[in-house]
């Protein structure tokens, strides 16, 4: 859209160029996208499934499970299809209030499945190492209050995300390095100051999912020490089999995180890594869960 003035240029749309660097042939990323994003679905919709016709399945422990299926399938979905539809139709172009949508709902998911990972991780600490009080700690009620709690924060804090990214203004280019709208892929076209998006982010992430990180630790580590102090040594295998699944996949997710956080600083010389990773980010966790949940867990 042009004003009367020539130099007031404000951009109406953005085009979205996929993978940075390995564009001759980044069509041949679609298959395994498309493959890791139909197991993510057909397993998580698999698992709300079965948590729902089994009657001794419905328990706190699986009642997060299928909320960490939802949230999955949410992850995955708002960014997938998109990136098929760069790879398949070359259809680059979006809009700006889609790509400020995504940018929500990336964040929006991304905060939800750190705090289903906390839940969970409270759920297990409860169960091992305070078994006789868990029917009176997490209950029914329990997992209604703490996932009220999860969404309300989760999509509130989320909000100025968008909405700062849309205050900026963006005269000239519009063409985001990236096959998603991250918010550092959008902010830095625009032309004027975008500190205020940068420090929120960082904010965002160090609180919250600082504070996540840091109350996962903590319980697994109470777990840990619990489960040393064990007498039987089958007990205490059980246990950290249990424990040991959820962790490598909390790690795998926060690693990745930090990673595209640390290289986003180094986009200008390695532009491929922190989209990749970001990509990542979305659908393997998705892909992952529910292979590991289910697996290690006898009753589904």
């Amino acid at each position: 859209l042009r004003d009367s003035n020539s130099s007031n240029f404000q951009v109406s749309e953005f085009i979205l160029l996929g993978f940075p660097g390995i564009h001759s042939w980044q069509h041949w990323l679609s298959l395994p996208l498309a493959l890791l994003y139909l197991l993510a679905l057909s397993t998580n919709i698999l698992i709300l499934i079965i948590i729902n016709k089994e009657a001794t399945l419905h328990q706190p422990m699986y009642h997060f499970l299928g909320i960490l299926a939802v949230v999955d399938m949410g992850m995955a979905t708002n960014i997938i299809p998109k990136i098929l539809a760069i790879l398949w139709f070359d259809a680059k172009s979006i809009s700006l209030p889609e790509c400020f949508l995504q940018m929500y709902a990336i964040h929006t998911f991304m905060l939800m499945e750190s705090g289903v990972f906390v839940c969970m991780a409270i759920d297990r600490y409860v169960a091992i190492c305070r078994p006789l009080r868990y029917p009176s700690i997490i209950n029914e009620s329990f997992v209604v209050k703490a996932t009220v709690f999860m969404t309300l924060r989760n999509s509130l804090s989320s909000i100025p995300v968008p909405v700062l990214a849309a205050q900026r203004h963006y005269c000239s280019k519009n063409q985001i390095k990236h096959c998603v709208c991250s918010t550092l892929g959008v902010t830095s076209l625009s032309c004027d100051d975008k500190r205020i998006n940068s420090v929120y982010q960082l904010l965002l992430a160090w609180t919250l999912m600082g504070s996540d990180l840091g109350l996962i630790i903590i319980s697994y580590v109470l777990i840990l020490h619990s489960v040393l102090k064990l007498n039987s040594a089958e007990a205490a295998s059980k246990a950290l089999s249990t424990c040991t699944s959820h962790l490598i996949l909390i790690l795998f997710f926060y690693t990745i995180l930090i990673v595209v956080s640390v290289t986003h600083g180094a986009t200008k010389t390695v532009p491929l890594i922190p989209v990749l990773f970001t990509v990542l980010e979305n659908v393997i966790p998705p892909a992952l869960n529910p292979m590991v949940y289910a697996l290690k867990n006898k009753d589904l």
